[in-house]
């Protein structure tokens, strides 16, 4: 084998995935068929979930430092100031949930934090790399390239957006329908005559809906305009002052500089499935959203983030390979769930809140998860781990990185030795929402076992290659093993 995951496409999906199996010291290769990273705006939302899993994964402080928050919306008529909207239902910052609100990061900036942060762990991007052709048999896969030559991994991981060339050489489907039939436009330009503050909303009257938004970290406003006569919009300079003038009060000029356009019609569609043989869908390969709620970035880079670590378990860990049916079992649901989601913000059927921030997302019902506890209370094996302080030490520090983290919390609590560096462990009282008892975290955040003894918990480590823990016998263990 050349490698052992080669990661088709430099999306925000690809270079999670890269990023996580880098620090798992799995070999892994990613390759775009563009000679560069995307270049445009546009999934600049970022989701308090995914600030979470850019905290692991290194990359926060980067990002935080390129974005900012989301502005207030300005509505205009007539030239004139006509009232404020807010884009999201607000939400106040907590010990369990530190990150509160959606951060706005222009999409190509976004990637670049990420492949930088590939590359300080020792993986890099090849591009120029187009797939075009596909094979595969038990022990692993061949992917052959436009330019020439091929690269054989032991598992192929599709990244490579809504119109996948890997999806379509497996011949899986995808099952949607269209949200909007009518085309909108949405391009990064620099305009004169508009403050920074503000999200700039032009209402439609004897045309479609304009929006200019400013974006956070550049000089760059982000258009988005609605073509509900069907026209296909003009991509060029002047056929975006066109637009600009027609709809807003501002004179052609304003408009000093078109830096990216494209034009889509949203739809909504899921994968029939997310994997075939040793190949994955990941991201827009595996699920399209309309772009209203903010969904379908931040959804793709949680499918990297479930897949890495199961891959790194099967590749490094010694886990079962059966492993790996977990991922299609989570993602493929949740999935399903924020594109319902996007679908009925996009209609207007619901506002941007709570769900959007997709903290409340979990795997309850996953295989992977078990719940020994007769009375567990509103916190329970599956949920998403909360951020709490424990004996001094905050618990996303305890968890950040690539290993597992077992939470003894309590006067109760059985103690438990240090069992190695894939597992940390932490002790003391139960901080917020956490009942006294164990708790098992998974590399991704996540609980997967919670009990108020430690019967059964040797059993389902060493489903994850983690064979050989004790969990018995010493007393007194407290702060990081």
């Amino acid at each position: 084998m050349d490698t052992d995951v080669l990661v088709v496409g430099a999306g925000p999906a690809g270079l999670v995935l890269g990023i996580d199996l880098a620090r798992r010291g799995v070999p892994a290769l990613v390759v775009e068929r563009a000679e560069e990273l995307f270049p445009g705006s546009r999934g600049k939302g970022l989701q308090p979930r995914t600030m979470e899993v850019f905290d692991d994964l290194g990359v926060l402080g980067a990002v935080r430092a390129a974005g900012g928050t989301y502005p207030v919306g300005m509505v205009w008529q007539d030239g004139r100031r006509a009232g404020e909207h807010r884009m999201f239902d607000p939400a106040e910052p907590s010990e369990d949930a530190p990150y509160n609100e959606p951060w706005m990061v222009p999409q190509w900036r976004t990637q670049e934090i990420l492949r930088a942060r590939l590359e300080e762990l020792g993986g890099r991007v090849a591009f120029g790399r187009e797939v075009v052709g596909l094979t595969q048999d038990t022990e692993g896969v061949r992917a052959e390239f436009a330019s020439g030559g091929a690269v054989t991994a032991r598992y192929l991981v599709a990244a490579d957006g809504g119109r996948s060339t890997v999806r379509r050489l497996l011949g899986i489907g995808m099952t949607g329908e269209t949200v909007d039939p009518n085309p909108t436009l949405v391009a990064d330009v620099r305009v004169s005559g508009l403050d920074r503050e503000n999200w700039h909303l032009f209402p439609p009257g004897r045309h479609g809906f304009l929006a200019l938004c400013p974006l956070a970290g550049t000089e760059d406003f982000q258009l988005m305009a609605h073509f509900p006569d069907g026209t296909a919009p003009d991509l060029s300079l002047e056929g975006v002052r066109e637009v600009v003038t027609a709809r807003t009060h501002l004179a052609p000029e304003a408009v000093t500089e078109l830096r990216w356009a494209s034009d889509f019609r949203p739809r909504a569609a899921l994968a029939d499935r997310f994997r075939s043989g040793r190949v994955f869908l990941t991201g827009d390969a595996a699920h399209v959203h309309s772009p209203a709620g903010g969904q379908g970035l931040n959804t793709s880079v949680q499918d990297a983030y479930n897949l890495g670590w199961k891959l790194g378990a099967v590749l490094r860990d010694g886990a079962a390979a059966d492993l790996l049916d977990s991922y299609e079992e989570e993602r493929r649901p949740v999935a399903a769930e924020m594109l319902g989601l996007s679908t009925r913000v996009h209609r207007g059927e619901t506002r941007r809140g709570d769900a959007t921030r997709q903290l409340g997302l979990g795997y309850r019902q996953s295989s992977l998860t078990r719940e020994t506890r007769t009375d567990p209370g509103p916190l329970r094996a599956g949920d998403r781990a909360p951020d709490g302080t424990v004996a001094g030490i905050r618990l996303f520090d305890a968890f950040r990185g690539p290993h597992w983290t077992l939470l003894t919390l309590g006067d109760g609590a059985p103690a438990v030795p240090d069992p190695g560096a894939r597992i940390r462990v932490v002790r003391g009282p139960a901080p917020g929402p956490y009942a006294p008892g164990l708790y098992l975290v998974r590399p991704d955040g996540y609980l997967g076992w919670a009990g108020d003894t430690a019967a059964g918990l040797p059993a389902h480590l060493a489903r994850f290659g983690l064979s050989g823990v004790s969990v018995s016998g010493l007393s007194g263990l407290s702060g990081l093993g």
